[in-house]
């Protein structure tokens, strides 16, 4: 799904990313992990187009992204990538079925055919009784849900996670973690991790260890 070639990427003078290269399989879940400020987020963002690289190749669901334009890009990346992150970022003045049906809005879907998808995913993640609520009437686990159901909603060949239990308790982080899994078994999607958490971490088919912008294990 992924093929990752002498990734470099700088601020200034600051190296983040230094020569990394990976690959990664359809329906593989593989999860980075080191310390704060190893790279990890700066390349999670370039392999998930939200940044660029300086220098290396990247090529994905065999698009060589490079060659791309800016809408193509945006076309590619709302077909065929899913992002969650730590922080929800839903839109507060819709409903949950709402926030969930935007990617597939922009994809252009029908408002028929996109909430019976989302209200179809909001079922599958046990939010079926949530679905007209407002962000801030859910608890911080549903929204991770929430969030995860927009992200697949386009049903995207990878699917992007940024500390995604790193703002919830134990409990909802160990559901969250048992949700990626069954949705991997379920729809074939492809994950890249990024986490503290080792748990988590060691449940993946992979790990890769990033310290001072590179991989080292």
């Amino acid at each position: 799904m992924i093929q990752a070639r002498h990734i470099h990427k700088s601020f200034d003078d600051l190296k983040v990313v230094k020569d990394v290269s990976l690959e990664l399989q359809k329906a593989e879940i593989l999860s980075i992990v080191g310390s704060s400020g190893a790279g990890k987020s700066t390349l999670l963002q370039i392999l998930g187009t939200l940044s660029q690289a300086d220098q290396g190749e990247l090529i994905i669901a065999d698009t060589t992204i490079h060659k791309l334009n800016a809408k193509e890009l945006a076309a590619f990346r709302n077909e065929q990538l899913g992002f969650v992150f730590q922080f929800h970022h839903l839109l507060p003045e819709f409903s949950a079925i709402e926030n969930v049906c935007f990617p597939a809005w922009i994809k252009g879907k029908s408002k028929k055919e996109s909430l019976k998808m989302a209200s179809e995913l909001l079922e599958i993640l046990s939010l079926s009784d949530r679905i007209d609520h407002k962000p801030m009437e859910l608890s911080g686990g549903e929204q991770q849900r929430v969030a995860v159901a927009r992200a697949l909603i386009n049903q995207p060949s990878v699917v992007f996670a940024d500390e995604p239990s790193g703002n919830l308790d134990s409990e909802n982080a160990k559901a969250l973690h048992e949700l990626f899994f069954n949705l991997r078994d379920q729809f074939k999607q492809s994950f890249v991790i990024v986490t503290h958490n080792k748990e988590l971490a060691q449940m993946s088919d992979r790990i890769l260890e990033m310290k001072n912008g590179e991989i080292v294990r």
